[in-house]
């Protein structure tokens, strides 16, 4: 939540008269064009958006400003401020106008009513430079829909002014067209508005925060000092001894807590905290405000502004310069993030985010050491791995059958030397224990998460905190008001058809009145009413995951044809490198299509959800994350499904082979087996997914649209010297970043790059390395996105990060079951331990190669399959190998399939079922084993309660003993008067009551 610097108070400034009550209603006009609609139409756009409840709103203190002041920018300090200087300036809209009928207001304002007043009344618009028009110029025609935009922006403006906001508008600026509304919250507003949403503000009482003694104090200590380098320079982020008390805001108890007018007027304190929350929270007038008001044109843009600049000579201290230096700079990576000053601008929702990406940094910080580990192991011993050796070694002289029909011919297996070398260092015992610690990382990551979060909640003053419910959105409004009407309608005309004209004007109204009106509780949409939508859901999802396996199925088809084209090269080099040619141009090709789509899916996702017509904001984010995460999921992952999981599953044998459309055969593992084809695919999408998308995409296109923008208004630009060379309002320079457009993407490719840490970790050790490296420059980049490339994002209050947390955990578990399988079934670990401790003579690992390999007889070739050259090896072939558990053509149930192929997979399912149990009670052990809530805060959280009872005790029993006081000197008073005469007594007997209940008064 954001705490401006500001310097002006909130009360009223001198000269600043009071707007009459009844000025609003009274004043309110509409031009010629406006009044000459029918009465029906008329009523239909001149639509009251009710003002902001007034909870204790005194009227004295809505002004509006006089703002002619002479030296305007040395007093505003360019824009962070009202013209005044002094008022800060907490909220801006934006909106757009023609400038040759700027001068007029459609809701025109009534004057003071006063004799000085001129006899022809003139429009009275909002304080600040604004463009007017001459005495003697006539109104300029005006658009239609521009002249309801200007009513509504009138109406909405003065029921803000109403509500206790301090308006100013500036049309006078370098961006032509362009229309600024300052808005100031004073501190009466804030005031009100803390104790609507029952903000927890500090109080004045102060407690020691609970430390560690003995031998946990001198390791504190002492890791303090060796982390103190890697600690951001910020006065929010070193350690407190002491905290304040916080309760929830209440003016009647304002004694209690450190807020004043007088820190509010100074800019220090918690008095000017919140504010742009507040503004966010309650800126709708009733039900409708400017969301609505954004989503039909009515204004273009609404946004807080940026502390101030953030690069320059002579720039002044602000929070924004401080994070830029501490926090968004690639020269601080090796620097923890000043989390509590991001809470501090951006807002707990921000701030959570961005915990919770250094969090999970820092525990892939062991989980990539683990990994580096595992693959030096696996480079250390892969001299050492039997299977391999067996199958470089020239002397076995093991002939392969043909890897497609009619060109291909046959081949040795020491050709594929270097793809079963590589597979060792990804397929060795190590890969084992590591998806086993991997899996206890994850439920690990996930308790310390709760247990980090839990602090920040008591450390952000959340630990009470209940999120309301959300007002219904606009379009959500306008669909049940369109429900309504045709009800209405369907009542009057008695289940008739209406004219045309009629229906047209129905619908221009349904559109006209999404700005504000107020239904009925009773209407609601039904799944009746959203049945269309769900089954356009539906079909639509459907159509696009068989969308993405239809692109995986082509690349499939490129991957074999590819293969068979290459295969006829007449060098063996050409020949050697096919598998792992073939493999890197596919999974290249499935990165660009990956690539596409989530961009093409995102949009997508985005429209399913509107034709949704979620009821509040939190319902369409939570089906907006539910449906791009599913497709999202889908094409990033089917790829590598494909490999894991069915590559090689389905080819069939020498002289019955599975085909494609009659032509194309299945495409077949290595003899090494397909890991290593799978740790290509993992480590090319994972990393070009990261740089591409993630980096490039993220640095790109928001400066690719900022120049564009730049271009743009430099096209508008006047050629005016004198305003050219005026420096820029800060308002300006805010509206030239890029919009905030939620942290949806932010989440979304963290939580993919998760998916890659824990899915298929068993095939790639060196993931979280990889993954540990791009969040490294990912927080920083997201860091300096949001200081200096988009505009600052309203402060919105959040106790945990949401529906991501569910999603976490669900991929946690599907990681488990998922490794499970890739050892299994993808690697060769379980057939080895098969060999090992059933077939092998001697113990050792000798003649497993052979024992994998089954044999075929080149005569029992399909007519038109067999290999045009059978001579290419330089002697005829009889029989050759493939791998599989059949039985050999010699036998009587030639190739059909052995026991040995049984045993085998009796075995993989065994382990299966072993290993998902087994580390998922590991992970629920570790799940209880640490609890939720840290021992040192749930006590800090009960002597908070201990105390705030104490407070309030003695600040009655103080109420009580004055009480006691008064009463003993006014009966003191009593006897006196008594022992004068009782004349005086009779006398002073009113005043004795109205002493007794002075007390009570007050």
């Amino acid at each position: 939540l954001t705490e401006h610097s500001s310097s002006g108070g909130g009360g009223d400034p001198e000269g600043v008269g009071a707007l009459p009550k009844g000025s609003l209603e009274t004043g309110m006009r509409v031009n010629k064009k406006y009044s000459c609609l029918p009465a029906e139409e008329k009523g239909i756009h001149i639509i009251n958006i009710r003002a902001i409840e007034d909870i204790g709103y005194d009227q004295h203190e809505s002004t509006l400003l006089n703002s002619l002041s002479k030296n305007p920018d040395a007093d505003c300090k360019y824009g962070l401020y009202f013209r005044d200087g002094k008022r800060k300036v907490d909220y801006i809209l934006v909106y757009h106008y023609k400038k040759s009928s700027a001068g007029k207001t459609l809701a025109r304002r009534a004057q003071h009513n006063d004799a000085s007043l001129r006899s022809t009344k003139q429009d009275q618009p909002l304080p600040g430079k604004g463009v007017q028009l001459e005495m003697g110029e006539s109104e300029p025609h005006m658009d239609y829909h521009e002249d309801d935009k200007r009513f509504r922006r009138e109406e909405y403006e003065g029921n803000l002014v109403e509500a206790g906001l301090e308006l100013e508008r500036d049309e006078d600026t370098k961006i032509h067209g362009i229309g600024f509304v300052k808005i100031h919250a004073p501190w009466n507003v804030l005031c009100r508005e803390a104790e609507f949403l029952k903000l927890k503000m500090p109080t004045k009482k102060m407690y020691q925060i609970n430390q560690t003694h003995g031998l946990l104090k001198k390791i504190n200590s002492v890791i303090q000092k060796i982390t103190e380098p890697i600690q951001p320079k910020v006065a929010e982020h070193k350690p407190q001894t002491v905290k304040r008390l916080s309760y929830p805001f209440s003016r009647e108890k304002q004694h209690l807590t450190t807020c004043t007018k007088a820190k509010y007027s100074m800019g220090k304190g918690e008095g000017r905290k919140k504010e742009t929350a507040l503004l966010n929270k309650r800126r709708k007038c009733g039900k409708y405000g400017i969301t609505s008001l954004l989503a039909n044109g009515v204004y273009s843009a609404a946004y807080p502004l940026h502390d101030g600049d953030y690069e320059g000579e002579n720039v002044e201290p602000n929070d924004r310069k401080l994070l830029c230096e501490e926090w968004a700079s690639y020269g601080v990576f090796y620097k923890y993030q000043p989390i509590d000053l991001v809470r501090k601008y951006f807002g707990e929702k921000i701030g959570l985010y961005f915990a919770w990406l250094g969090v999970y940094t820092q525990m892939l910080i062991p989980a990539s050491i683990v990994g580096i580990i595992v693959f030096l192991y696996g480079c250390a011993t892969v001299d050492e791995n039997i299977p391999s050796m067996e199958m470089c070694d020239q002397r076995n002289n093991i002939t392969m059958c043909p890897l497609c029909d009619k060109t291909c011919s046959y081949w040795k297996m020491s050709s594929a030397c270097a793809t079963a070398r590589a597979s060792h260092l990804f397929d060795n015992p190590a890969t084992v224990f590591f998806s086993v610690f991997m899996a206890l990382w994850a439920a690990t990551f996930m308790e310390h998460w709760k247990r980090k979060q839990m602090r920040l909640n008591y450390r952000w003053d959340l630990t009470g905190f209940e999120e309301e419910e959300d007002h219904p959105r606009a379009e959500y409004e306008a669909k049940v008001l369109e429900k309504s009407l045709r009800k209405e309608h369907k009542h009057k005309e008695k289940h008739r058809y209406f004219p045309e004209e009629t229906a047209n004007k129905w619908r221009q109204r349904v559109k006209t009145v999404m700005a504000g009106v107020k239904l009925t509780d009773k209407e609601k949409l039904t799944w009746k009413d959203r049945f269309p939508a769900y089954l356009t859901n539906f079909v639509s999802i459907i159509f696009m995951v068989g969308l993405t396996f239809a692109i995986v199925f082509g690349v499939i088809i490129y991957r074999i044809s590819t293969a068979a084209a290459l295969a006829i090269s007449s060098t063996p080099s050409g020949r050697s490198s096919v598998r792992v040619t073939v493999t890197a141009t596919a999974v290249i090709i499935n990165l660009v299509v990956i690539i596409i789509l989530d961009e093409v899916y995102g949009c997508i996702a985005r429209w399913l959800t509107q034709i949704e017509v979620p009821k509040t904001d939190k319902n369409f984010e939570e089906r907006l994350i539910f449906k791009a995460f599913l497709l999202k999921f889908v094409n990033a992952y089917t790829p590598i499904f494909y490999v894991a999981f069915f590559k090689g599953r389905f080819v069939g044998r020498p002289g019955d082979y599975v085909y494609i459309f009659h032509s194309f055969r299945m495409e077949e593992c290595a003899p090494g087996g397909c890991l290593m084809e799978l740790c290509i695919q993992l480590s090319i999408i994972m990393l070009g997914k990261q740089l591409i998308q993630n980096n490039l995409f993220e640095i790109g296109i928001p400066k690719m649209k900022k120049f564009i923008r730049y271009l743009k208004l430099k096209r508008r630009r006047s050629l005016d010297h004198e305003e050219h060379m005026k420096k820029k309002q800060r308002y300006e320079v805010d509206y030239n970043l890029e919009p905030f457009a939620g942290l949806t993407p932010e989440y979304m490719e963290m939580i993919i790059q998760f998916g890659f840490v824990t899915l298929f970790v068993a095939s790639f050790p060196l993931a979280p390395l990889f993954a540990l490296l791009n969040n490294i420059i990912e927080i920083r980049l997201d860091a300096k996105k949001f200081v200096t490339e988009l505009r600052r994002p309203v402060a919105v209050r959040a106790k945990d990060i949401g529906i991501w947390y569910n999603i976490l955990r669900g991929i946690g578990k599907l990681a488990v079951i998922i490794n499970a399988f890739v050892i299994s079934f993808t690697s060769d670990f379980i057939p080895r331990l098969v060999y090992l401790y059933m077939y092998s003579e001697n113990g050792t690992m000798h003649g497993f190669v052979n024992h994998t390999l089954s044999s075929f007889n080149v005569s029992d070739f399909q007519a038109g399959t067999a290999p045009n050259d059978p001579l290419d090896l330089g002697y005829e072939v009889q029989i050759c190998r493939y791998k599989d558990y059949r039985e050999p053509p010699w036998s009587e149930n030639k190739y059909d399939i052995s026991k040995d192929f049984w045993a085998v997979l009796a075995a993989r399912l065994a382990f299966v079922i072993v290993f998902q149990n087994l580390v998922m009670f590991m992970s629920e052990f570790v799940d209880w084993i640490i609890p939720d809530i840290p021992k040192d805060i749930s006590q800090q959280i009960h002597k908070e309660k201990v105390l705030m009872v104490e407070v309030f005790m003695r600040e009655e029993q103080g109420k009580l003993q004055m009480l006691e006081t008064w009463k003993d000197k006014d009966k003191k008073k009593g006897e006196n008067c008594n022992n004068h005469s009782p004349r005086l007594s009779r006398s002073r007997s009113g005043s004795l009551s109205s002493c007794h209940s002075y007390p009570l008064d007050v």
